[in-house]
């Protein structure tokens, strides 16, 4: 059974078909690329596999459960992390309460074990700590921990914002253009850290690219869309030369 199985998705926002009749499965542990250019639809594919979105038409199961009406924080539980375009940190919490805050939707106490700080409180607490420590040390961020992640490089921020969503100890990571913004140098150590991961973690992880040296150094497998349609689907080799995608990056599928 595919970790994730999307069938026939599409999305519609009025008369414009954002996505169209997309399909993918992914098993356990892949590394996969969803390319295209601005404005195919990649992201919004991503929002509705996370439940910020709900589908016109189509399915989609993860772990074996059908996401239909889920919102995010029940697609989260399903063991779904994600990072987005613009990084999202929460810029007046400390690297470390970015973290630690993450892991919260779990934390299994309720709010009045929170005000009366019960044991169960405090136990489960000094846990989701020990997790944040044991995360930013094997990240290289140890050194950042009480840093306010708008001190931090960019790059370091989005080293950050992939660390938070690897909290929630995901079987599925979804990464939403990790490498923009970076300079050469950062995009190098993303490389670096995206493979530490999915070689270290049991986590299938699908990236949203437009650096192909970041594609094409870590995924085994590209699905390519174009105006919400899906126009390839293959390893690096059969992608790059695929006069279709050719064509929707350049405009002309002679070069």
């Amino acid at each position: 059974m595919p970790l994730l199985e999307v069938k026939g998705l599409t999305r519609r926002f009025g008369g414009l078909i954002a996505v169209n009749d997309f399909n993918i499965d992914l098993g356990e542990r892949e590394m996969v690329a969803l390319i295209g250019p601005n404005g195919a639809g990649k992201t919004t594919v991503f929002n509705l596999v996370s439940g910020f979105y709900q589908p016109s038409e189509g399915a989609i199961t993860i772990n074996g459960r059908d996401t239909k009406g889920m919102r995010p924080h029940q697609v989260t539980s399903l063991g779904v992390a994600r990072t987005f375009q613009g990084i999202r940190l929460w810029g007046e919490m400390t690297v470390l309460d970015n973290i630690r805050v993450s892991q919260h939707y779990r934390a299994g106490y309720s709010l009045l074990d929170c005000f009366l700080r019960t044991k169960k409180y405090m136990v489960r607490e000094k846990e989701i700590e020990r997790i944040a420590w044991e995360l930013l040390e094997a990240m290289d961020l140890k050194e950042y921990a009480l840093e306010l992640p708008r001190n931090l490089s960019y790059g370091m921020q989005r080293r950050v914002e992939i660390a938070r969503a690897m909290s929630l100890k995901p079987s599925l990571l979804l990464l939403d253009e990790p490498a923009a913004g970076l300079n050469s140098a950062d995009v190098e150590g993303l490389i670096k850290l995206v493979r530490w991961i999915h070689d270290t973690f049991p986590v299938t992880i699908w990236m949203i690219e437009h650096q192909m040296k970041v594609v094409m150094s870590l995924c085994t497998r590209i699905k390519v869309v174009d105006f919400g349609a899906t126009i390839a689907d293959g390893t690096p080799e059969q992608i790059q030369n695929n006069p279709l995608v050719i064509k929707a990056y350049l405009g002309d599928d002679t070069i």
